[in-house]
């Protein structure tokens, strides 16, 4: 796929407020902003600079026809890091043995949406058919903690491009990072986290960060809640324009991705979106 033409911003059909916050940015720097309606949509495409904002599943089957590279955190990568970064126990597995468990654990698929992440009373309650779920589907299981606060921040080149709050106690309650009481403290522990494992990570890529409290002390540490792919992650009230800069590195023309990211590259599926046969 060559450079000719302006850049394009495709977005999935699914118009949520990120993806029109990030489409009207895109539009402030001159791109083509395309929302992906059916296989006509590529139509053209072949010799433009597509990016993408979007769900992981419908991504993964246009990459052929697009030429897009998606960039995406390693599924372990939350398993690997040190106690010192998570504040608790977790172990990368699959589902079939997450159905083992008897005990309460908190249980998310590590890269998509396949089933709900949430803190589960036993293996029992979670899923075991459908579409996208199976025995050896990866899942993270970890230790239950409670976050007083929680943060989102886009990451580029290994420093803050980005951030938001989003959660106070597990409720949505949204603020700028700019100026929020605990900014110096998450701004300190990211550059810390970063500095010990940022090899770790492509180099666009969304992080979240929040406050746990011992319930007995009161005293609170920083701990990773999880890492996700910019071009599926909402932005709260992280600013649209810092935010852009991080999905178009994330997913964009496979040709710019950096050598050091060709580890973290999402592979494409085996059923590309393509385009009806004429009769």
């Amino acid at each position: 796929m060559g450079d000719t033409g302006t850049p394009v911003l495709l977005t999935s059909a699914q118009r949520t407020g990120t993806a029109v916050l990030l489409a009207e940015a895109a539009e402030r720097r001159g791109m083509d902003v395309r929302v992906l309606t059916g296989p006509h949509t590529l139509d053209g495409l072949d010799e433009r600079t597509v990016h993408w904002y979007g769900g992981p599943f419908t991504a993964r089957r246009i990459t052929d026809r697009t030429g897009l590279a998606l960039l995406e955190p390693p599924d372990d990568w939350l398993a690997r890091l040190p106690e010192e970064f998570t504040g608790r126990r977790i172990e990368a597995s699959t589902l079939s043995k997450a159905w083992e468990l008897r005990r309460p654990a908190f249980v998310k698929p590590p890269g998509d949406k396949s089933f709900p992440a949430a803190v589960y009373a036993d293996g029992t309650r979670l899923p075991r058919t459908g579409k996208r779920v199976g025995p050896d589907t990866p899942v993270l299981i970890s230790e239950v903690v409670t976050f007083a606060v929680e943060y989102r921040l886009f990451l580029l080149d290994r420093r803050i491009a980005a951030g938001s709050r989003y959660a106070v106690h597990g409720r949505l309650d949204v603020a700028p990072l700019h100026r929020d009481r605990y900014e110096r403290h998450v701004r300190r522990f990211v550059r810390r986290l970063l500095e010990t494992t940022g090899d770790l990570l492509p180099s666009a890529v969304t992080v979240d960060i929040g406050l746990v409290r011992d319930p007995e002390s009161g005293r609170g540490r920083w701990a990773v809640v999880e890492a996700n792919m910019p071009w599926f992650s909402h932005c709260y009230a992280a600013p649209p324009d810092a935010v852009l800069d991080v999905v178009l590195r994330a997913a964009g023309p496979r040709e710019r991705v950096l050598p050091s990211d060709r580890r973290f590259l999402r592979p494409a599926a085996h059923s590309p979106l393509r385009a009806p046969r004429a009769p």
